[in-house]
């Protein structure tokens, strides 16, 4: 697991190293101390806290849904789910983009290659879909070879590049660098470390790769009698798990920042062939032709698994979220058309940046800073709310340092914001058409009748089924005399064998879910089937068709007109669940059931 998750944090090491040089320059190995204590300090608690709370894998976004309830959360979250998208497709586009760079800069490569690396990013990338689209699940065990061959290459790499170090390379020694640096920055090392605390979120897309963590959780062995709800052998494995990551991981960013800032020439790193590739250029450069084509080969696999990696991602996130809020067209829950759809936004953003690796850093940084500050934000108010006061400090600390972070990657490299915005409105807009859209369907999941309340719907089914819609109020006995004489009168209805339906309407934001009738008998002799739901029509509709079943009588429903404007209930039913009850029950029972014989009867007064 440990490796699956590796594909995604492991596989920035094909670029992370030269972006820190080109971000920080001389300090770079200063900065990247700066994001290994962040790392260790900061995200690996907070996401050892998350895979604590969510052990079946469905990581923050899902925590600050349970936190955040009715629409203010859903709005939340979807607007986090643009910042995990444009995390992930970044993350497909950056990785295929910078695999294209290790292709095109292999000397052994066709001189077409070299010239076309947005090409080669296109085809990396239309591969990628078309193995999504066959299915990927066989290709999770290469995933294991991938990360331990690429770590044995750049430990090789780190290796040589100490010794070429203590052999005093020409480029820069130790001393120099250490007197270079501190010239630069005005001979103080505190201006040194300040400079590193300023240009650090530059470095964030070392800390990708904790959310794809958490996602894999379901698949982390537990102990035999683990408890189905709270693992807590899961929850250690996987807490082990990323922990070793991240230790492994920070190692070799600090390792690899030290190497690449003294043996590789500054503006070779910014503008040269070592642009988005340093660790590449230093394997050919110092080990030949052969390793480095080798090299070269391992990056660009595990570069590619880190795309396949953020897909997967996606095509679990989607499905996960959007069909529940009834927030996503019909086609969203099959994986093919998805797959295609995502692939083309690949292409869009590789076309917008230029499969440029540098371009897309800023995008990619402004992705993983926000999913891991709503990581903080939900753990903080997690120990808030299990009243451990220590860690609640400590999580809020935390969460003010990413927020800082993602702030001022926002503001000196927008294009994450402006992708994640893009992105953000989209699935807003396209979310709330396809709720709206969606809004009659019967959007029950199962309904369940207690026995008390199966019992009156049978008693009467031996005449006619009669049920009352009533809108609870008081509750008192007066609004069950003035309801039952209303609808007499209105209808003609006889004065017995009547009962009385009440919704009382949960979070409207859900959309679907399960419906448990209760059958109650209230001030002495009025028969009453009670239930909670998001929505009162098609809840109404939804108990009808199970009585018409359980029964095999059809049953009728009385309603009076609802008063007030018709375009203001309209409102109220798609956001509220109530509004305008009588005509949306009719749509819902028509869209149901087609057959009008076997459909249940709608009466207005």
């Amino acid at each position: 697991m440990m490796c699956l998750t590796g594909v995604d944090y492991f596989s920035s090491l094909g670029y992370a190293p030269g972006i820190a040089v080109a971000a920080a320059g001389l300090a770079s190995p200063i900065a990247t101390v700066v994001l290994v204590l962040l790392t260790l300090l900061g995200a690996l608690p907070v996401y050892r806290r998350v895979a604590q709370e969510s052990p079946h894998g469905q990581g923050s976004i899902a925590m600050l849904e349970r936190l955040l309830g009715f629409w203010k959360g859903k709005l939340f979250v979807l607007m986090l789910l643009g910042f995990a998208a444009t995390d992930f497709i970044i993350t497909m586009t950056l990785s295929a983009a910078d695999g294209a760079a290790h292709l095109a800069e292999n000397p052994h490569a066709p001189s077409w290659i070299a010239h076309n690396p947005e090409a080669i990013t296109f085809v990396l990338l239309a591969l990628l879909g078309a193995v999504f689209l066959r299915g990927f699940r066989e290709a999770i065990g290469i995933a294991v070879v991938l990360v331990a061959v690429y770590l044995v290459l750049n430990a090789v790499v780190v290796v040589d590049g100490f010794w070429e170090i203590f052999r005093g390379h020409p480029v820069l020694n130790g001393g120099q660098w250490w007197h270079a640096m501190l010239h630069a920055h005005g001979s103080s090392i505190w201006l040194v470390i300040g400079f590193s605390l300023v240009a650090f979120p530059k470095l964030a897309l070392g800390m990708s790769g904790f959310e794809t963590g958490v996602a894999v959780m379901p698949q982390v062995v537990g102990h035999p009698d683990d408890d189905p709800n709270v693992p807590a052998g899961r929850i250690q494995g996987t807490r082990k798990m990323l922990t070793a990551a991240a230790i492994i991981m920070s190692a070799f960013l600090i390792l690899t920042s030290v190497v690449c800032t003294l043996l590789i020439p500054l503006d070779t790193v910014t503008n040269g062939d070592a642009n988005g590739r340093a660790l590449a250029w230093l394997a050919h450069h110092n080990l030949g032709s052969g390793f480095g084509t080798a090299y070269d080969l391992s990056t660009i696999l595990i570069l590619w698994f880190a795309g396949a990696s953020a897909m997967a991602g996606l095509l679990n996130l989607i499905p996960r979220y959007l069909p529940r809020y009834g927030m996503s067209p019909k086609w969203a829950g099959a994986t093919r058309p998805l797959v295609l759809v995502i692939t083309a936004v690949a292409f869009l953003i590789t076309w917008i940046f230029q499969a440029n690796v540098d371009k897309q850093g800023g995008a990619y940084a402004t992705g993983v800073l926000v999913l891991m500050s709503s990581a903080a934000v939900a753990v903080t108010l997690a120990a808030r709310r299990a009243r451990q006061r220590k860690l609640t400090v400590f999580f809020a600390v935390v969460s003010v340092v990413f927020a800082y972070t993602t702030v001022n990657n926002c503001i000196e490299r927008p294009d994450g914001l402006k992708i994640g915005a893009c992105f953000i409105g989209a699935i807003i807009l396209v979310s709330l058409l396809s709720r709206i859209g969606r809004s009659f369907e019967l959007r029950a999941v199962d309904v369940h009748m207690d026995q008390r309340a199966l019992r009156f719907v049978r008693d009467t089914a031996r005449r006619r089924i009669r049920l009352i819609a009533n809108e609870p109020d008081a509750l008192d006995e007066d609004e069950y005399i003035d309801k039952m004489r209303q609808m007499v009168a209105d209808n003609d209805l006889p004065d017995e064998d009547i009962i009385f339906v009440e919704v009382h309407v949960t979070d409207p934001s859900d959309f679907q879910g399960s419906i448990h009738v209760h059958g109650v008998t209230v001030h002495g002799h009025y028969r009453v089937l009670r239930l909670d739901a998001p929505s009162i029509s098609n809840s109404l509709a939804a108990v009808m068709l199970h009585i018409r079943d359980e029964t095999d009588a059809i049953p009728h429903i009385y309603f009076e007109w609802t008063e007030g404007n018709p375009v203001q209930n309209l409102v109220k039913f798609f956001f509220l669940g109530q509004g305008e009850v009588a005509p949306t029950t009719r749509e819902v029972l028509r869209r149901a059931e087609p057959d009008r014989s076997r459909r249940p009867h709608v009466h207005v007064g």
